[in-house]
């Protein structure tokens, strides 16, 4: 098993000895023909050809990256009975850059594409067919070669306040740590609580960094809704922060899905689990973060929702990495692609102008 219900490896022990069964009535023909390692391999040979994979998806190996792989596993076989059958959907786990480099903070390591890289090189080389990704870390700019025409229903995009002594950052005592590897919370948190500190290199996934908390290495954190929803972890929330509170990352809680631009059978796949609502509302932010041309040193947020009148109601803010300049933007128009593209792009234009030269070195 590779770790999901369901799931085999090609080489499992069990499936090896079945098709040797299976091919056993031809032993003697095989043995006069080639020896019987031959037999063997030629044994194995149909067994890798009967067990292959009619969608293989590559993800990180993060409990919450298969959550989400298994996710989208699930909706793929709800809507195509061919792929509940065994071995139909194979899970690929590839070590990405940000999962490798844990000693430093993210901005310090620099670049885009920390925690996708590898997996979109492994989805344009052929070795997988569809990538799953957390949208919050797709860069803005797609690799040639692939598209990302699918978005999955967001989930709660808020951000929760995890804590052991206190029930939301107002009630923690000056000098308080913060354990965050985000410079968008940092800045945000130390601009509304000041008398506060901030570990900026308290890095891992979520059992990692709660870990680190019951240990003590920090007062509180503050981790994505979505990722403590999707993982059943919600009992360690203390409290939810309201969108006035904390302004989420953009894209956070929605998951994309990439595959490759000439494969129209994975495109007719994913277009099948695409909720169009997410992918316009991801759209927008991603047109506000790739205007300011955001990286892991420049605090960022966004927000695009549709409001009770069906319109697009987007928020936008950044700030400099110690908190003491905050600025804010709102755009209100029509739920639909292009406008809501342009509202992303012209809400970053004012904030580039706004912020002025040097802005985010502050």
């Amino acid at each position: 098993m590779d770790g999901g219900k369901g799931i085999r490896t090609r080489n499992s022990g069990m499936g090896y000895r079945r098709r040797l069964r299976s091919c056993s009535p031809s032993v003697g023909k095989c043995r006069r023909k080639r020896s019987f390692s031959g037999f063997i391999r030629a044994c194995v040979a149909v067994e890798e050809k009967t067990r292959t994979a009619i969608i293989r998806i590559g993800t990180r190996g993060s409990p919450l990256a298969l959550a989400q792989a298994y996710e989208t596993r699930a909706k793929l076989q709800a809507k195509h009975p061919e792929l509940t059958e065994d071995g139909a959907i194979h899970i690929e786990i590839i070590k990405t850059t940000g999962d490798k480099i844990l000693s430093q903070p993210l901005a310090d390591i620099g670049g885009k594409g920390l925690f996708t890289k590898e997996i979109d090189e492994a989805l344009i080389n052929g070795h997988i067919d569809i990538a799953v990704h957390s949208m919050k870390d797709v860069p803005t700019y797609l690799p040639e070669k692939t598209i990302l025409p699918c978005n999955l229903v967001r989930e709660d995009v808020r951000d929760a306040f995890i804590c052991l002594t206190a029930a939301s950052l107002a009630e923690l005592p000056a000098g308080s740590v913060v354990g965050t590897a985000s410079l968008r919370r940092k800045s945000q948190i130390l601009h509304k609580y000041p008398s506060l500190a901030v570990e900026e290199n308290f890095r891992g996934n979520v059992q990692t960094r709660l870990s680190k908390l019951q240990g003590g290495k920090v007062h509180a954190t503050l981790l994505a809704l979505a990722g403590l929803k999707r993982l059943s972890m919600t009992e360690n929330v203390a409290s939810v922060l309201s969108l006035d509170e904390m302004l989420p990352a953009v894209a956070q809680g929605a998951i994309g899905i990439a595959c490759r631009t000439d494969d129209d059978k994975m495109a007719s796949y994913l277009a099948s689990l695409n909720h169009e609502e997410t992918r316009l509302a991801v759209a927008c932010e991603r047109a506000f973060l790739e205007t300011l041309d955001g990286s892991c040193r420049t605090p960022i947020a966004g927000y695009a929702a549709k409001d009770e009148e069906g319109n697009c109601y987007f928020r936008g803010l950044v700030a400099s990495p110690d908190g003491t300049r905050v600025l804010e933007t709102s755009r209100k128009g029509p739920y639909v692609f292009e406008d809501m593209v342009k509202m992303g792009k012209d809400a970053g234009q004012e904030l580039l102008s706004r912020a002025g030269p040097g802005f985010f070195g502050n």
